[in-house]
């Protein structure tokens, strides 16, 4: 029984070393929540999920799409996902921590060059067109007006189309006609009058942006354009934290002429790749990681890899506590402070080998209690018998030693007994059979004496197997 039970302890041993190892060694599935369902965003995510699966890394990912940006970034809020595709404009969740960032959507306002529109504040009195392209890029454009003090209005639906001067008059100070227009009517609303300038919150090396600044020069009477630069873009982010300073590259526009001649600084909203701050920075790093090692393969699939940046820290502590934090995962890939295996669950093993010894010194103590106890009932038999010697000893008639040796029969099977479901050591034994063959030599001597006969044959033939029994317990 004893190596049967310790059979299976080892097999239940090694089934639970087996189990942990193949628990670790999962992948581990994180869902991400992706939106607009038909944008690059969701392209990418995609592209991403898939290389994943067909790498078979430690990180999987679901993706679950959603109609709008704004509904993705309430699902991680709503802890529905792991991950999800947040524009910090639209809605911020506050357990999102950045991993990278897939793009930047920058503020292009470009005005013919003859206009002498070259800041916002210019914009006073003016009619701003605006390339609507999300619910959000109106609140975008009133914030960024409101800190110029500047107002906006809408179109006056009595205002005789392409009647400039009469517009102007009914624009007031600090006011700013904002008049929503397609891509399409762009070249035509520059051209009647019926704007003075043209906005579009894009990604400047997108074509959505490079198609609104060719229709602006379309329009333009001499085809040049000039961009309006918003150098207050530090002032701006401490009012309105959830955007990002964004400079656009001279020549972003094309090179013969370069459009723009210089650097133009903007502002404008990132489409963000963020995770909750509870999920496992080893997945986090992990999916960090082959996100940006992978960039060139999804791009074939996914253009908009081309455009993905690690977020802007210049330390550890400046990258968790930045106005937008970034998870410590990604953190740990970007500083190349990865956690390898003994990283990651030393405080387990050492655990594990403090209280393991505990408790293998525990059960230890048991099995010596246990031992004990085995002993102390072999004991209490052997005191027993030892007893009834001498009862044998003292009885007078048969009937007492009928009773004695039914007794003694009683011992005997419920030591039997107890040797089959557990082991005895050889010492005992060998007392255990001398204390028996004492108890049933004594029973016969006096039921000899009882009779009257001799007792010396059984007592010499007593004597020769104590003797024998006796020989291996004294080596």
């Amino acid at each position: 029984m004893r190596r049967e039970w310790l059979l299976v302890l080892v097999a239940l041993g090694l089934a639970a070393v087996a189990a942990g190892i193949v628990y670790l060694s999962r992948p581990t599935t994180l869902t991400v929540a992706v939106g607009p369902q038909d944008g690059a965003e969701a392209a990418l995510i995609e592209a991403y999920a898939n290389a994943l699966d067909r790498s078979r890394e430690d990180v999987r990912l679901k993706v679950v799409r959603f109609s709008d940006v704004r509904d993705s970034a309430m699902a991680l809020q709503r802890n529905r996902a792991d991950l999800a595709v947040v524009r910090p404009d639209v809605f911020l969740p506050e357990n999102g921590l950045t991993l990278a960032i897939l793009h930047d959507e920058a503020l292009v306002i470009a005005a013919p060059e003859a206009s002498d529109i070259d800041d916002v504040p210019a914009l006073a009195r003016k009619r701003l067109g605006i390339v609507v392209r999300h619910g959000a890029d109106l609140p975008f454009l009133t914030n960024l007006l409101s800190f110029y003090d500047l107002l906006p209005d809408s179109p006056a639906e009595d205002q005789p189309e392409g009647s400039h001067a009469a517009g102007e008059t009914e624009i007031g100070a600090g006011h700013v006609q904002v008049v929503p227009l397609k891509i399409g009517e762009v070249t035509a609303a520059l051209a009647e009058k019926r704007v003075d300038a043209v906005a579009v919150i894009a990604s400047p090396a997108s074509k959505t942006a490079g198609a609104v600044v060719r229709a602006i020069e379309l329009g333009s009477p001499d085809r040049k354009i000039g961009f309006v630069s918003i150098p207050d873009g530090d002032a701006i982010l401490q009012r309105f934290p959830e955007l990002q300073a964004v400079t656009i590259p001279a020549g972003t526009f094309g090179g013969r002429p370069k459009r723009p001649d210089e650097d133009v600084r903007t502002v404008g909203a990132s489409y963000r790749l963020m995770a909750r701050g509870a999920v496992s920075r080893v997945a986090i790093a992990s999916a960090t990681q082959h996100l940006f090692e992978w960039r060139s393969r999804l791009a074939a699939a996914a253009p908009a890899a081309k455009l993905m940046k690690a977020p802007d820290f210049d330390t550890t502590v400046a990258a968790t506590s930045a106005r937008l934090p970034n998870h410590p995962g990604a953190v740990d890939y970007f500083e190349r402070e990865q956690q390898t295996f003994l990283d990651r669950y030393e405080d387990y093993i050492y655990l594990l080998a403090f209280f393991g010894g505990t408790i293998g010194s525990g059960i230890a103590w048991i099995g010596q209690r246990l031992a004990r106890k085995r002993r102390e009932r072999i004991d209490i038999v052997l005191d027993r018998l030892l007893d009834i010697m001498r009862e044998v000893r003292a009885a007078t008639g048969t009937a007492e030693l009928d009773d004695i040796a039914i007794e003694t029969d009683g011992l005997v099977a419920d030591v039997v007994c107890y040797a089959r479901e557990r082991s005895i050591d050889a010492r005992t034994v060998s007392a255990l059979i001398l204390a028996v063959d004492g108890v049933h030599a004594a029973i016969a001597d006096a039921r000899r004496r009882a009779e009257g006969s001799a007792p010396g044959v059984t007592a010499r033939s007593r004597t020769g197997r104590l003797l024998a029994l006796n020989l291996p317990a004294a080596e």
